[in-house]
């Protein structure tokens, strides 16, 4: 007797399985999961195949069967058209998968979703490369502010006239025009870290530090062949251009990996190297620029960078949390919306022209001003609607405000501290002096407060206690500090004050990065990053330097300028009534949530199978 009906349903199963595949389907226009059983080889059975082979094993039952079992096994066209839908669907689908799949062999790597680390990945492995990048930003900044390298201005007085040194003296600079070089820097800082925060939803974070960092080291060497006030002002621009992209990634990243009992106190190493990098770089321009000249600092810092530079594009690049980056954003047609409603209307235009080895070829696109136009009309869409999101957390805004009244003063003490204390104390040295408070200081105060931070509880409220209370006091001590006349009384009052002051350091940017969703992380570090410096150490240097130029008493112009921490203090103070959420373990919008992955089905499960007989 001839197969029967069950029989054929046995045989389509089997079928099925050999094929060993999965197509995960959601809706048009969303991500779609890649399977994770390996593709079919090449020339086995297709969705449409198989419905194919199975109307024929129903045709031979049916014409061996009797006649009611002919009726039986017959399926109504309706069913049919619906499977060859489906078939299409699935096509559609097994296509995006295998570019995803194909691409994800070469070079995947998830921080957030389970997949597999590159060879060189350990946590701290990451943090201590990070540490190391962000300690030669910040020697950088220290090194430009160092008596060394800053130098001083052609003096002249009682009919003799010094020739000055340095920057100041090469270039005769006034001390508004040294506080406007100083800041200079964050000019190509605000632009570009938002421009970054913005690309890192299309291109790979760990790729665009290595772009930042590549900038960032021919514009040191350029600082060091500067030949007159424009030129190295622009080279200073450019500075700050490349160190953008790695001040809005590099946080996120160490946030990602750190143990979750001690998410502050590694952000705390991370930002212990901002006090130490500037006091290194304080003996480091001394050193260097008072034995080889100002020009060598310059060219030391960007050797130093030139190995990290190659990391940044040759290690096998890290994927952020938040950032499900589309593999298949420009491979064809199969995403054309025009298809995709041919597929939809006409279960027989399901075929793809020339099957998937096809895809390679429909993926270039004319260039046009047009197409050009209108993507970047919907990146800046895209990029307002995150501002809008980013900015409607008072949590964050509030924390921003207590960081640019805190950077102010942080920001003139960096570059006027050696100045002011050399002039008010008579300091021998001033650059070792301000650089052995402030490396001491700041590794003590910074990695205090993470450590402070996770023991009491790494929540948000926790953490604005500890900035208003730690600014506060900090703000007593230095302030108390510049009223002594003897050097001694300075020096441990200005050291308690350093200490309390960067404890703040880990906590503030804790809040930066928990306050807001997971995606928003390097808008939010831009925004933060921009706010603090165009509001904060942009105007304050020269601001001090024009203050100074007026009153020409450095005690006075140190008095007004540490009173601002008070503000900070207050802002923060607010931020301890304000309702707040950590947000960090929130979905991604552009990812698909764990809940709803494990609600997707499976485009040909068992249960699909046997309902379509």
């Amino acid at each position: 007797m001839g197969e029967s009906p069950v029989a054929a349903q046995e045989a389509s199963d089997d079928a099925h399985a050999n094929a060993n595949a999965r197509v995960v389907v959601v809706a048009a226009g969303s991500p779609v999961e890649s399977a994770s059983e390996p593709l079919p080889p090449p020339g086995s059975a297709t969705p449409a195949a198989e419905a194919d082979q199975e109307d024929s094993k129903r045709e031979a039952s049916a014409e061996a069967a009797p006649e009611e079992l002919k009726q039986q096994a017959a399926a109504p066209v309706e069913a049919k058209q619906e499977a060859a839908a489906g078939a299409a669907t699935g096509v559609q689908a097994m296509a995006v998968t295998v570019v995803r799949d194909v691409e994800a062999g070469l070079d995947a790597s998830t921080s957030d979703q389970g997949g597999d680390k590159p060879s060189w990945f350990t946590p701290k492995r990451l943090l201590v490369i990070f540490c190391i990048i962000n300690m030669l930003n910040y020697v950088d900044r220290g090194a430009i502010a160092s008596n060394g390298v800053n130098g001083s201005r052609k003096n002249c007085s009682g009919g003799t006239c010094s020739s000055g040194s340095g920057i100041q003296g090469d270039f005769d600079l006034t001390n508004a025009q040294d506080g406007v070089l100083s800041s200079a820097f964050m000019v190509g800082l605000l632009v570009a870290s938002l421009i970054f925060a913005s690309l890192a939803k299309r291109h790979n974070p760990f790729r665009l530090i290595g772009v930042g960092l590549l900038v960032w080291t021919f514009a040191t060497a350029g600082c060091g062949a500067s030949f007159d006030f424009w030129s190295i002002t622009i080279c200073r621009m450019l500075v700050g251009v490349g160190e953008a992209s790695f001040i809005s990634l590099a946080a996120p990243f160490i946030d990602d990996n750190a143990p979750v009992a001690q998410k502050t106190a590694w952000l705390a190493m991370f930002y212990m190297c901002i006090p130490t990098g500037i006091a290194l770089g304080y003996v480091y321009g001394g050193l260097v620029g008072g034995t080889l000249g100002w020009r060598a600092a310059f060219w030391g810092e960007s050797i130093l960078m030139v190995p990290f530079v190659i990391l940044g594009f040759v290690i096998k690049p890290l994927e952020l949390k938040g950032f499900a980056h589309n593999r298949i954003k420009e491979y064809g047609q199969m995403l054309n919306p025009d298809v995709q409603d041919q597929i939809n209307n006409n279960g027989t235009k399901h075929a793809m022209p020339g099957g998937i080895n096809d895809l390679a070829g429909k993926v270039p696109k004319k260039f046009s001003f047009s197409r050009f136009g209108q993507g970047l009309m919907t990146e800046i869409g895209h990029f307002s609607k995150d501002m809008k999101e980013l900015l409607q957390e008072k949590v964050f805004v509030i924390n921003v405000l207590g960081y640019i009244s805190y950077n102010f003063v942080i920001g003139s003490y960096s570059y006027w501290g050696p100045k002011a204390g050399q002039q008010i104390y008579h300091m021998v040295s001033a650059d070792l002096m301000f650089g052995g408070i402030t490396i001491v200081c700041g590794i003590i105060g910074t990695l205090a407060g993470g450590f402070i931070h996770d023991k009491v509880g790494s929540t948000i409220p926790n953490a604005f206690r500890l900035l208003s209370g730690a600014t506060f006091l900090g703000a007593i001590f230095c302030f108390a500090a510049f009223c002594f006349k003897s050097l001694y009384g300075f020096i441990i009052f200005f050291s308690i004050g350093e200490i309390l002051v960067f404890a703040t350091q880990a906590p503030v940017n804790f809040v930066c990065l928990h306050s807001i969703k997971p995606h928003l992380r390097p808008l939010s570090m831009a925004v933060s990053t921009v706010s603090i410096h165009i509001f904060g150490d942009v105007p304050s240097s020269p601001l001090v330097g024009l203050v100074q130029d007026k009153i020409n008493n450095w005690r006075s112009t140190a008095l007004l300028l540490t009173s601002i921490l008070f503000i900070a203090a207050v802002f923060w103070f607010i931020g301890m009534f304000v309702p707040s959420v950590d947000r960090f373990k929130e979905e991604s919008e552009h990812a698909i949530p764990a809940a709803d992955r494990s609600n997707l089905r499976p485009l040909l499960d068992d249960n699909e199978a046997r309902t379509s007989d």
